[in-house]
């Protein structure tokens, strides 16, 4: 079996890659660490995706996978497509619904609706559509988290899955679970570890600094087919994010990902 390659995604380094410049000296950075896949998300819209590829190649990164608004996929569809084209990437994604409009039942149905034709048009051109979740989506309706419901309503045609780590557990339910029960629907999972302190406070931390099972859980993403495992960590506090990338990068090497 393929391992998934572990990817960075660059919302953790968002307050560093401020200009075209400073992302290409940040991708410079991460491919000696020994990255060699980013996911886009969190950067200005002053750098423009021509100067996103021109630092991805520049640096020999992938670009794997991608983060938008799902304004955009609905008001904005060919510029998004065409920025994929552009950037040779297949699985674009968003990073979660939070309108009130999409909560419990009748809220899937009106996001299965509006995705329908979006999944088509992506499907066309060779791409696929992934959904990445917070915590919110592990409030039950009908004795279910509303993320069971969705995917069990979905195409896996139409919907693929973006489990982040630290929100499913955040969300009460289990990583190692569901990132199994996702086995054959994802392409890109969220590594993102969790730590717990002396007194209950939960915080965001490097991969292999915190309480989640990275062996068990890296393992099943493994045997579930996905491609890129992308380190996010959305607060480095007052940790230099680089530094933090370094370590997560070193500690994923000595399990056998790279």
């Amino acid at each position: 079996m393929k391992k998934p390659v572990i990817g960075m995604q660059l919302y953790t380094l968002r307050n560093i890659c401020t200009n075209a410049s400073n992302l290409d000296r940040t991708l410079a950075r991460l491919r000696k660490i020994g990255y060699t896949a980013i996911q886009i998300s969190g950067l200005p819209s002053t750098i423009t995706p021509k100067e996103i590829v021109k630092a991805s190649e520049n640096n020999g990164m992938i670009i794997a996978s991608t983060h938008m608004s799902w304004d955009r996929f609905m008001e904005d569809l060919d510029a998004v497509i065409e920025e994929h084209k552009l950037y040779r990437c297949k699985h674009p994604a968003i990073g979660g619904l939070f309108d009130e409009v999409y909560r419990g039942i009748a809220g899937i149905g009106y996001f299965l609706e509006e995705l329908a034709p979006v999944a088509e048009r992506l499907r066309k051109e060779g791409m696929d559509f992934s959904y990445h979740n917070h915590s919110h989506e592990f409030v039950r309706y009908e004795g279910k988290p509303w993320l069971e419901h969705l995917y069990e309503k979905a195409s896996p045609d139409d919907l693929k899955a973006e489990i982040d780590t630290y929100w499913v557990q955040a969300g009460g339910a289990s990583p190692l679970k569901w990132v199994k029960k996702m086995a054959g629907r994802m392409p890109i999972l969220h590594i993102k570890e969790m730590r717990v302190d002396s007194q209950r406070n939960f915080y965001f931390d490097w991969i292999g600094n915190g309480n989640l099972d990275w062996p068990e859980i890296l393992q099943a993403a493994t045997e579930g087919g996905v491609e890129y495992a992308m380190y996010e960590q959305d607060d480095c506090y007052s940790d230099n994010p680089l530094e933090l990338a370094e370590k997560t990068y070193r500690y994923l090497s000595t399990l056998g990902y790279k």
